[in-house]
């Protein structure tokens, strides 16, 4: 099963995409609390030139807060990340991790019940885009 849900969008930019995806997980309860350029850190560590690609770190703070009332250690696992990332053919793609699947090796049956809601939440960011 895959371990992600994706959409690639049609005539975006890939700046337009990113304010498009940080606007659709807002209209879901998401705030971004973390960003990682990997094209900007890959150019200044290793000088290499990558794609533009992107990891957008998405919290829903009641989520998160009630994963953390049933399992202390969850935060190895937060936040749900979400790319946003130009193919070889200059084509968005967005994808976002499946919580269900993430939270499966952790075998907490109150768990799942969070992770089923944040699931629903990010396959509704993904298809409205």
């Amino acid at each position: 099963m895959a371990y992600y849900f994706n959409t690639t969008l049609e005539n975006a930019d890939f700046d337009s995409a990113i304010e498009k995806v940080t606007a659709a997980l807002k209209e879901q309860g998401f705030g971004i609390i973390s960003e990682i350029d990997i094209q900007a850190t890959m150019k200044k560590k290793l000088d290499v030139e990558v794609r533009p690609y992107r990891i957008l770190g998405a919290c829903n703070p009641q989520f998160a807060y009630q994963a953390l009332q049933v399992e202390d250690k969850i935060g190895t696992m937060l936040p749900c990340n979400v790319i946003v990332q130009e193919d070889e053919n200059g084509r968005i793609e967005v994808a976002a991790v499946d919580p269900e699947q993430s939270m499966q090796a952790i075998q907490n049956e109150e768990l799942e019940k969070i992770a089923g809601e944040v699931q629903d939440r990010l396959r509704k960011v993904i298809a409205s885009l």
